[in-house]
């Protein structure tokens, strides 16, 4: 959410930041609403103002015996009474016309940020890992699975339909291995705060994260009114919703492991096969609140602790810069990893990366108290995966495949599969 009041005072800079989303100008637009909502305002406290002084005066009339007077007052108080319930409703629907208006507006990007229009604009800022050369020809992750009789879509569909799978005896604990071993390394060594938070979340915690109102058709709505949690970013960064932080608390960085559920109502014909783009699956996020002069250094400290995760996997990977058209609705700027994937002979996003600056939290009232004692400020938040679960499952499978199809065990996760060193097809 934008700050009006930042807006008012630099409608030349703002409707920059919108030309470089591809956006036409708003500033004028806003600044009209705002003019409507602040004269409401205005007219709402002087009726106030005149109903308190009014009420002062019909006591001095009366002591006065200025009866006539205290007559005439207390009919000026009536209809003030009367008509300042109605100035209230017309200044609400102003309020929140402006604020309906901000809500559908994305954040402004950073100003490093490439300029481009798509993803064939972002920028390579660098890649880690050599591409492994194979013997064979080397097959796609689902080739690999159902051949191994461990990944079942056919079954998936019987009870779910499409865009999902059963996963089964190896490939099954392939998965949770993953996600254990980035929970503990974000835990044990990066000084994330493991949290396990709630899958179905309200309303207004959806808007604090800026998933609502523009997002409502790529998210699943149960029949009691919650949402199912995109990405624990959701209810992770909403912890700090209405609240006031002291500065000393922060940084806060907090990592969850959950199930993500999405509609993917944009995606139909797109990555149809396999686990790449799935309704439900499972990723380890990143969150971090923080102080707005540490945000950008915090950036690249998340960036770091993602790719480690697929650095000890020893994946090849490169992180790219997303240009400004290719950007979130709520980020400043954004990272992606993408790791290879040699079944398809191309790189895939595995984790994103993002710094919000207060854009999240004006949606969710997040503030903290600086340690000068100033008036409180809102945070920044920043939000990572660290990484994608089934996509890490389907990286380590493609890249540590073997001739027979078999799957080679990362050396990393050994310990985490009761020391299993392969999965093979069983007899």
């Amino acid at each position: 959410m934008h700050d009006i009041k930042w807006i008012r005072e630099n409608p030349q800079a703002f409707d920059r930041g919108l030309a470089r989303r591809g956006l036409e100008p708003l500033a004028a637009q806003l600044l009209a609403i705002d003019e409507r909502r602040r004269a409401l305002i205005q007219k709402l406290e002087q009726a106030q103002a005149r109903r308190n002084q009014a009420s002062k005066e019909i006591g001095q009339a009366k002591a006065a015996k200025d009866e006539p007077r205290a007559q005439a007052l207390m009919a000026e108080v009536g209809e003030l009474k009367t008509g300042i319930p109605a100035m209230e409703i017309d200044e609400k629907k102003v309020s929140e016309e402006l604020d309906a208006a901000l809500a559908q507006i994305p954040n402004l990007l950073l100003d490093e940020v490439p300029e481009g229009k798509d993803s064939e604009d972002n920028v390579e800022h660098h890649r880690f890992g050599a591409q492994r050369n194979y013997d064979f020809a080397p097959k796609q992750h689902f080739e690999l699975g159902e051949a191994l009789r461990q990944m079942d879509f056919e079954g998936a569909t019987k009870l779910s339909g499409a865009r999902f799978v059963v996963l089964k005896k190896g490939l099954a604990r392939l998965e949770r291995a993953l996600g254990q071993f980035m929970l503990d390394v974000h835990t044990g060594e990066h000084g994330y705060t493991e949290i396990n938070p709630p899958l179905l979340v309200h309303d207004d915690v959806m808007f604090g994260t800026a998933q609502l109102p523009k997002f409502a058709e790529d998210q699943f709505r149960t029949t009691s009114d919650h949402w199912l949690i995109p990405t624990a970013e959701v209810p992770l960064t909403n912890l700090a919703r209405e609240s006031i932080l002291e500065e000393a608390e922060l940084p806060l960085r907090l990592t969850a492991l959950t199930p993500c559920f999405r509609a993917e109502a944009g995606a139909a014909g797109k990555d149809t096969r396999g686990m790449i783009r799935q309704h439900q699956f499972t990723k380890v996020e990143l969150v971090s609140i923080t102080t707005p002069e540490r945000s950008r250094d915090e950036h690249e400290r998340m960036l770091s602790c993602a790719e480690e995760i697929l650095r000890r996997l020893e994946l090849p990977y490169r992180v790219m810069t997303l240009c400004a058209g290719d950007t979130g609705f709520a980020s400043q700027k954004t990272y992606d990893i993408e790791v290879w994937l040699p079944g398809q002979n191309m790189y895939r996003e595995i984790s994103s990366c993002s710094v919000c600056g207060e854009f999240q939290a004006r949606r969710m009232s997040a503030r903290y108290r600086p340690k000068e004692g100033r008036a409180v400020r809102h945070v920044h938040t920043l939000n990572g995966s660290g990484v994608a679960v089934g996509r890490a499952l389907i990286a380590v499978m493609e890249n540590y495949q073997d001739a027979d199809g078999s799957i080679t065990i990362p050396e990393v996760l050994v310990p985490y599969m009761g020391g299993l060193k392969n999965i093979g097809r069983e007899a």
